[in-house]
């Protein structure tokens, strides 16, 4: 059976350098970026330490896919697609876990009661 794979993108401090990559385990993989496992790589050499975008698919293949496509893309269209997503380019991902991004608490009690299925406790 083919595991879930991600495609993912690191960049350096500086947003001038993009690497595009595929992992099984996103986490650990910007681990290993972070910490420069790999001497003399790409990411080592342009010290490409965050994760500015990523994308979750439910087989390992699909990510390879994906990585072959956006690999012919030009820059500009990469920047796109990741703004669209990040528009402020924040990382996404560390090696302690996904970021996740604020929202108000009536935000996070609506999605909570919503996933409980619980309308008798829902105002009106």
């Amino acid at each position: 059976m083919d595991k879930a794979g991600y495609l993912y993108m690191m960049t350096n401090k500086y947003r001038t350098a993009l690497y595009i990559g595929v992992t099984n385990d996103l986490c650990r993989r910007v681990y290993e970026h972070k910490n420069h496992t790999v001497k003399g790589s790409f990411t080592d050499k342009y010290n490409l330490e965050l994760c500015i975008y990523y994308e979750e698919f439910p087989c390992f293949s699909m990510a390879i896919n994906r990585e072959k496509e956006l690999k012919k893309w030009r820059r500009h269209k990469k920047d796109e697609l990741i703004s669209k997503k990040n528009p402020e380019w924040k990382v996404l991902v560390t090696d302690k876990g996904f970021v996740r991004q604020p929202s108000p608490f009536s935000e996070q009690h609506s999605a909570f009661l919503n996933k409980r299925g619980d309308s008798s406790l829902r105002s009106e």
